[in-house]
């Protein structure tokens, strides 16, 4: 079936060109998704990525998104996710089917389970994890929700692969993408991570992950990225995955940040502590 086609588009809001992603799937497939415009199970026909401003503050976001895909000629229900990172250094990665799409923010590292809400910090820190998983297969309720779950645990060891001491980010989010079942097509029962699409989603999730984590680091240490003052041609591609490598199956583990705790299961007095 090949990767998934995801366009990018643009948009002027809040005095700066702001790109979006989105992939056009159709009619055929079923979805999983924590996002704030359809969430939870059902069919889905879109999956929509689209940067926002650092700070972002909107208390509607689910209509926020909806005006984004209206505009971008979307109907049917979809997926709206929103992210503060550079939505133009997308990663993906395939392995045998399963494909996994990117987009990386960890300028609000944490671990799940803190026991204390991390300061406020002041500069550039945009965050947030997106993730778009899709298996070209049928698969049950359950397998789905395992599937998600599957993925969720692929990131978190994709970050610590990456020198990261945390869990993900107060805002990720997960869709899973799988296809519907043919008449007389029975659903596998299965998506945890020795499963076989589990496991193959396991695998691109980690390898997408792992080297969103690592251009994130690089992009932090390069500065602040320069906009651009609106939408040109240049903004808009009907295939941006084409114009990228996918990402290696595996990356050499790197040393802790500075100041962190060691990756691997965080002690209480880890976890207790604000997230760097």
């Amino acid at each position: 079936m090949g990767y998934p086609v995801v366009g990018r588009s643009a948009r002027f809001e809040d005095d700066a060109c702001r790109h979006l992603l989105v992939w056009r799937a159709g009619p055929g497939w079923r979805m999983v998704s924590s996002a704030v415009l359809g969430g939870g199970i059902g069919q889905r026909q879109w999956v929509l990525n689209a940067h926002v401003r650092p700070g972002y503050s909107r208390l509607d976001p689910d209509r926020h998104l909806a005006g984004l895909a209206a505009a971008e000629g979307l109907t049917g229900p979809g997926v709206g996710l929103m992210t503060a990172a550079e939505v133009d250094d997308v990663t993906w990665a395939e392995d045998t089917g399963a494909t996994a799409v990117v987009t990386s923010g960890i300028g609000v590292p944490t671990w799940a389970a803190a026991s204390e809400r991390p300061p406020h910090r002041s500069g550039h820190v945009p965050g947030t994890i997106n993730i778009l998983a899709v298996v070209p297969a049928p698969v049950s309720d359950a397998a789905l929700v395992n599937l998600l779950a599957t993925a969720t645990e692929a990131k978190v060891q994709a970050l610590l692969d990456a020198g990261y001491s945390c869990s993900g980010t107060p805002s990720d989010a997960v869709c899973v993408a799988v296809r519907a079942p043919r008449p007389g097509e029975e659903p596998d029962p299965f998506g945890g991570p020795r499963s076989l699409w589990g496991s193959r989603l396991a695998r691109a999730v980690h390898s997408a992950v792992g080297q969103g984590a690592h251009r994130d680091r690089d992009r932090r240490a390069a500065g602040r990225p320069r906009g651009h003052p609106g939408p040109g041609p240049a903004c808009r591609h009907d295939d941006i995955l084409a114009t990228l490598p996918p990402a290696p199956h595996s990356w050499p583990q790197a040393g802790p940040d500075p100041g962190s705790t060691p990756p691997g299961r965080p002690t209480t007095e880890a976890a207790a502590a604000p997230a760097h």
